[in-house]
């Protein structure tokens, strides 16, 4: 081996795979440092921490405590401008749902590589298994990734490794590649045997994943926010505001956003003065955003769908303030829409 010690530079997920990749490297006297990349799209724990139901469940940044748990330096990069294109114009296609997962893959590993040359790293290194996901771990797409990344053969995959070509830092003899592995498919076992050999006992859920871009529900309304905009774009807030409340779309120039909980609601809050926005007055009842430009008709059903949502939703009448992006608020006395007269269409 090398008398001088070698720096590697992990991409890390907060997943178990890049806790092991990073843990196997670090047991061969590497020196690992992380990188996690900010999309926007992946905010682990920020519905668990909005929604009173969702309380008890873990709130941690998983990145982060993975970093602490294999005692490295975690750098957290914000590409949330940078990511836009790579969303809107993936040149490989996107997943089951707006998951652009193959193009995403090769922009991070060229981002930690443009990281590794500013700072002196020699390799770059990655949880990836071989088979594991459909899109962007296969056998003929792992070789797209680390050519199209730039990175070619400085890119390590630690635990599928033994099923690849031998790279630069087993070559160098950086790292021994008999102490690499060589595990593929979708079975996680492999991965959580190893953990337990390693003494990693609490981890992230080995298949999980915290891009809401692989949601069906999430790329639904991220597609209808397109439609109803007319161009492809998004900002934080739009991104934000799709993962909290029921949205409802009763017509193409306008819908609805309505908080389901208290939690939901005291979010929403933070954005009632970019919205017009309508609460229930005569009855305890959800904060609703309308998102578009509505009429008075349009109004008025929206002000019977909030009352639907209230605690009045079985009274004859309900009374709701309507509040204008100028700030100034009216109410409407209004009767409950019925449940039958919700059309199931109008929920995104």
């Amino acid at each position: 081996m090398s008398q001088i010690q070698r720096k590697a530079v992990a991409l890390v997920s907060g997943g178990l795979d890049s806790m092991l990749a990073v843990r196997v490297i670090q047991e061969q006297g590497i020196h690992v440092e992380g990188i996690n990349f900010y999309t926007g799209f992946c905010v682990e724990g920020h519905t668990h921490a909005i929604r009173k139901r969702d309380q008890g469940k873990d709130k941690r940044n998983n990145a982060l405590w993975v970093a602490e748990q294999l005692g490295i330096k975690l750098h957290i990069i914000d590409i949330v401008e940078e990511y836009k294109d790579v969303l809107l114009n993936p040149k490989h296609g996107y997943g089951a749902n707006m998951n652009p997962c193959l193009d995403c893959k090769i922009f991070m590993v060229h981002k930690a590589l443009e990281w590794a040359e500013q700072h002196g790293f020699d390799f770059i290194i990655t949880g990836e298994v071989i088979g594991q996901r459909p899109m962007s771990q296969r056998k003929d797409t792992l070789p797209v990734v680390a050519r199209e990344s730039g990175a070619h053969d400085r890119l390590l995959r630690p635990l599928c490794a033994k099923n690849l070509p031998p790279t630069l830092p087993e070559r160098e003899g950086w790292v021994e590649r008999e102490k690499l592995y060589d595990f593929s498919g979708r079975t996680r076992k492999p991965q959580m045997a190893l953990a337990a050999r390693l003494g990693f006992s609490d981890y992230a859920s080995p298949a999980g994943g915290c891009c809401f871009l692989t949601d069906e529900a999430y790329s639904r309304k991220l597609v209808d926010l397109w439609q109803a905009r007319g161009r492809r774009e998004y900002e934080m807030d739009d991104i934000m505001l799709l993962k909290v409340g029921r949205h409802i779309r009763p017509a193409p120039h306008y819908k609805l956003i309505v908080g389901r909980e208290e939690g939901e609601n005291n979010f929403l809050e933070g954005y009632r003065k970019q919205f017009v926005h309508l609460r229930c007055t005569s009855h305890t009842g959800p904060l609703v955003l309308l998102d578009g430009e509505a009429n008075e008709d349009d109004l008025l059903l929206a002000a019977r769908i909030t009352a639907r949502y209230s605690k009045g939703h079985t009274a004859e009448q309900v009374t709701v303030q309507v509040t204008g992006l100028d700030g100034v608020s009216r109410e409407l006395a209004v009767a409950p829409l019925p449940p039958d007269e919700l059309k199931p269409e109008w929920h995104l």
